[in-house]
């Protein structure tokens, strides 16, 4: 049995990094797919401490929150930063990329017809802070010398982002060099061209 378990939709949404984290570690994660038909029934709905999946199981352990379960992994598996210091900025870092993910989220679901434009233009302004990050620290990571959950979390967005605007990464080359950098660990490029992987639309109303 895997350690693991993820209860979620058809699509990467707000699992991407998780998986992306659990492959680079060689962890097995059993997946419990919910169709949307199954969702609308209401009875999964109301199962969920706030009403909203994923969900992730770790033995007895249940959490929500997609940042609570990053947490929770970085933790187990080494990608927390090496003292408290480090473990701080790596969440301020994931606070960061959570930010630009929710101005993501809110142009995909609410205004991808009236607002990708301005989005797009705008879109630099939010790559910098990291890329100034990236480019001050030797290791190509947000935080210290080693990969943490926070590295994943952006990794993650800075895909969808190149999917949404594919030359939004050419005037920033720490940025570039970061996405290369993990793409080719082994397992990581292992999952990103394993066709179940790549065949999940990456958000759940399918524009990107």
């Amino acid at each position: 049995m895997p350690p693991y378990t993820l209860t979620y939709f058809a699509i990467k949404g707000r699992c991407g990094a998780l998986k992306i984290l659990l492959a680079d570690n060689g962890q097995q994660l059993k997946e419990n797919l919910v169709t949307y038909e199954e969702w609308m029934k209401g009875d999964i709905k109301a199962s969920c401490t706030f009403g909203q999946l994923p969900k992730f199981q770790d033995g007895d352990l249940v959490l929500y929150q997609s940042s609570a379960m990053l947490r929770h992994l970085g933790r187990k598996h080494a990608a927390y930063g090496k003292n408290d210091c480090e473990a701080s900025l790596i969440d301020m870092m994931n606070d960061g990329v959570e930010d630009l993910r929710s101005k993501y989220i809110k142009l995909i679901y609410q205004e991808y017809e009236t607002g990708k434009e301005a989005f797009i233009k705008d879109l630099p302004n939010h790559l910098k802070p990291f890329e100034a990050i990236l480019a001050k620290n030797k290791s190509g990571f947000l935080v210290g010398d080693q990969i943490s959950f926070a590295d994943y979390n952006l990794f993650d967005l800075l895909l969808n982002l190149k999917v949404l605007c594919p030359t939004c990464q050419e005037s920033f080359p720490a940025l570039k060099s970061f996405v290369d950098k993990i793409t080719a660990r082994p397992k990581v490029k292992a999952l990103l061209e394993c066709d179940n992987f790549k065949k999940l639309p990456i958000n759940g109303n399918g524009k990107q």
